[in-house]
């Protein structure tokens, strides 16, 4: 695999630089505390698709991008950059096909729209068998990684569900909290490969008819709760929306961006900042318009 055989020490001391953390030998503490710091430290975020970069699924160009430009990315580039760090500190990992999905439940068309991650090899009291569902691209969902059983779980204010799927396509059932972002994401058992997600990476971060190129998105999860920033809208979510305003100028839109997220885009020039900026706010009064 090239992006394993091209990962040197220093990228691996980087990122975990970035995550604040020491390494450490593979262990169900281990992999909890480098979930959490992935959760904290390295934003979910849109704002490359609104700057018109272009990111593919390449993992090692995500860590190295995450590790050494302070960036974040969604699913295909947060789990893959995590899958690849944990390979290199000795944990068995394996990649899976999901599709986050609505109300309305799983669809096959979904699938392939996340990228799941699976550890094994680590047993515990809790997880017999040693394999945990492992997930830090969901945004606002999961703080730590969950033993890959059946069953509800607690994790600061939220309670998720983990069970086996009842459709043709996938084989379990994540269900999200119910002031989600989401209603739930369906996934396999059979293991992928990174260039499975490519084709639905290109279309999520390009069509006009994808969320993520219609409204700007941030996300930050830690032990009580949610930072979200949806195009100018800040919100603090805990067991409820517990605080919310409208970022009202460029400057403390980036200085939201810094702060709150860890992601100063130190490395996006001035006037692509400000286009940014002009784009999200001219996006953003279209909205309040559309809200009669």
């Amino acid at each position: 695999m090239k992006s394993m055989t091209d990962l040197t020490t220093a990228d691996v001391s980087v990122f975990l630089a970035r995550l604040g953390v020491e390494r450490e030998p593979p262990t169900v503490g281990g992999l909890v505390r480098l979930h959490r710091a992935v959760l904290e430290r390295v934003p979910y975020e849109t704002t490359w698709i609104h700057l018109g970069e272009r990111w593919g699924v390449d993992r090692l160009a995500s860590l190295r991008r995450i590790a050494y430009q302070q960036r974040g990315g969604y699913c295909f580039q947060i789990n893959g950059a995590f899958s690849l760090l944990l390979v290199a500190l000795g944990y068995d990992v394996s990649l899976h096909v999901g599709g986050v999905h609505r109300a309305d439940g799983p669809t096959p068309d979904a699938m392939t729209n996340h990228l799941v991650l699976q550890v094994h090899g680590l047993p515990s009291d809790d997880c017999p068998d040693g394999s945990w569902y492992v997930d830090a691209g969901l945004g606002d969902a999961l703080y730590e990684p969950v033993p890959l059983v059946t069953g509800t779980f607690r994790q600061g204010p939220y309670e998720f569900g983990l069970t086996t799927s009842d459709v043709w396509f996938a084989d379990w059932q994540f269900l999200h909290h119910a002031s989600g972002s989401f209603a739930g994401m369906a996934f396999r058992s059979a293991p992928a490969a990174i260039d499975d997600f490519a084709a639905r990476n290109t279309i999520l971060s390009t069509s006009p008819d994808s969320v993520f190129v219609q409204t700007l998105t941030v996300q930050r999860r830690d032990a009580t709760g949610v930072d979200a920033l949806r195009g100018r809208v800040l919100q603090r979510v805990e067991a409820t929306v517990v605080a919310e305003r409208t970022l009202a100028s460029e400057s403390e839109w980036f200085a939201a961006l810094a702060e709150v997220f860890d992601l100063p885009l130190a490395d996006v020039s001035t006037a692509d900042r400000h286009g940014l900026w002009t784009r999200v706010h001219a996006a953003h009064e279209v909205w309040l318009a559309a809200q009669g």
